[in-house]
């Protein structure tokens, strides 16, 4: 499992840090300040810059995945990275609402090994703080129009992203819908996770790649290269969420099991157990509360299924395909090398 970052995460990561923080405090009313709490300091520590009382910490937050793979994406399509600044953070901020969101959804109280905002200031205040957040991402995309980018082109760039998001929400819904379902197949997970997790991840590269080259044979390399990222990086957070070190990601073995979520592995295992194991497998998740007993008997069936090492064979797919895709975009040789360094952190990460 790869612990290190790949180098463009620290390329790009002080410029991101920079105007996001910037992007927000000049959103903030100072009018709000005379209150106790204030809304603005429950963002900045949704974004991991200060603690309850807003001062600022330093803690192991977010890779900023999508931010850095938007600024790479430019740069690598033979453009510059301050011109996709704005949409890489926009991305960020959608990104970031989006996980306010869901943990109210999933109930989760931990999000990098800290309390998430709504068990903190309960759940009317984060989906609020959300939905601030959601609209400050659509006001920096206002912020496209100058002279580095035409009239046209910033209508693109909103509406790609929109309509990205959109589907991202979508997903989400879909995911929500398969709770508590048994008959869930692997293809209609992987559609899922193509809209939940996957369409932000593509619109960052193919964002990217707009801004950079404007080529429309690039955008589609890089849009179908981003695709196929989306599924990799779901697919191995479903990983994390069974067979994951607790160390790294702040969450129990097998934590997806105990909370009878409908991720990969419950999927590949409810589909492909015979009938006694299914018997046994529905019979685990109809209760409402799951023991340490159950988990490990999921755990054991899906060994005896070899449904890790299906999901690993399927992670390798789609590294292979985004790579394959990037290639076809006949980029410079200096940008390949920081690719493969991206797809095989996402393949083999830990955290």
């Amino acid at each position: 499992m790869v612990d290190q970052l790949p180098s463009i995460f620290d390329q790009y990561k002080s410029d991101i840090n920079a105007y996001l923080k910037s992007g927000l405090e000049q959103k903030a009313d100072p009018r709000l300040n005379r209150y106790k709490e204030n809304l603005y300091q429950i963002l900045t520590y949704g974004m991991g810059w200060t603690d309850k009382l807003g001062k600022p910490v330093t803690i192991s937050g977010g890779k900023l995945l999508r931010p850095t793979l938007c600024l790479f994406a430019a740069e690598a399509s033979g453009g510059r990275a301050d011109k996709a600044i704005k949409t890489a953070i926009a991305l960020e901020y959608i990104h970031n609402f989006s996980l306010f969101h869901d943990d109210i959804q999933d109930q989760d109280e931990i999000r990098h090994h800290r309390p998430t905002i709504w068990y903190v200031w309960g759940e009317p205040k984060a989906i609020v703080a959300g939905n601030v957040l959601r609209s400050i991402a659509d006001v920096t995309l206002t912020e496209l129009l100058n002279p580095n980018i035409g009239d046209s082109d910033a209508v693109m760039i909103s509406k790609t992203m929109t309509t990205g998001y959109l589907e991202m929400i979508e997903g989400q819904f879909l995911d929500l819908s398969y709770e508590s379902r048994h008959d869930i197949s692997v293809e209609e997970y992987l559609d899922m996770i193509s809209h939940k997790t996957g369409a932000l991840i593509r619109c960052s590269m193919e964002l990217g790649a707009h801004i950079g080259s404007g080529d429309q044979r690039v955008i589609k390399a890089f849009r179908e290269s981003g695709r196929a990222l989306g599924y990799l990086f779901q697919i191995t957070d479903d990983v994390l969420g069974i067979w994951g070190d607790k160390q790294k990601t702040g969450k129990p073995v097998g934590q997806d099991i105990a909370r009878k979520k409908n991720s990969l592995p419950a999927v590949h295992a409810m589909s492909k157990s015979n009938r006694k194991q299914s018997a046994l497998l529905k019979n685990i998740y109809s209760k409402q509360n799951l023991d340490q007993n159950d988990v490990d008997t999921v755990l054991n069936i899906m060994n005896t299924i070899g449904t890790k090492n299906y999901i690993g064979s399927l992670a390798d797919k789609y590294a292979n395909s985004a790579l394959k895709s990037f290639y076809s975009a006949k980029v410079e040789s200096k940008f390949i090398g920081k690719f493969e360094e991206v797809v095989q952190f996402l393949l083999t990460r830990n955290h």
